[in-house]
This record gives C-alpha cells, structure tokens and sequence, in this order.
C-alpha cells in the first residue's frame, strides 16, 4: 500500500498557523488510527475502481461518511483531532507508524 506524505505535509502547512488550543471532543489515538485506517482503506478502494476521476469525487464523500458512522463520531471532531494531531509533527508520525503498521498486518493476514 502506498501512502501519499505530500497530503500529510499539506495538512501540517495548513494548520501550523492554527493556535495551540484543544478540541473540546479530542479522539484518543487508538481510536484516530482506527479512523486512519479505515480511510486509508476506503481511498485505496475508490482507487482501485476502474471509474471516472468525477465518479470518484462523489463515492469517497459516501465511504467516509459510512466511517464517521461506524464510529460513532462527526466529521468535525474527526477533522478538529486531525487539525490538533497535526500541530504535533512527532505525535502525527507516531500515529501514521501505527497506521501503517495496522494496514500491513491487515495485509498480511488477507494473503
């Protein structure tokens, strides 16, 4: 699986200028690598499908609003942890190393 740092640095660019405050709803990392996963694992979905670029702008917004479902939470704490966790360059590292590590296993067990 191959994972896209630029999106990672984008973010970071972007809410870098952002304060030093803590979301009033904060997701643990257990359960922000729980999210990480499932997105990670919805992108490569959409990614393997062989439909229009459009047709993919439209199904990725439906997964992702299945994922925020599944767990229980609204985008807006989702992206208001991301935003939080991506102040922490080491913190948001960590995070994606369990990430990574989880998609692998996950991986593993399907081969």
């Amino acid at each position: 699986m191959r994972f896209n740092y630029s999106i990672v640095a984008l973010f970071i660019a972007l809410v870098s200028c952002g304060g030093d405050e803590k979301p009033e709803e904060l997701l643990s990392e257990d359960k922000m690598v729980e999210i990480l996963v499932d997105i990670h694992l919805a992108e490569g979905f959409v990614q393997s499908l062989s439909i229009p670029y459009d047709s993919s702008k439209v199904l990725y917004p439906v997964l992702e609003k299945q994922i925020f479902e599944k767990h229980g939470i609204a985008d807006t704490v989702y992206i208001n942890s991301l935003e939080h966790y991506l102040l922490d360059a080491a913190k948001m590292e960590y995070l994606y190393e369990r990430t990574i590590d989880s998609l692998t296993l996950r991986e593993k067990i399907v081969q």
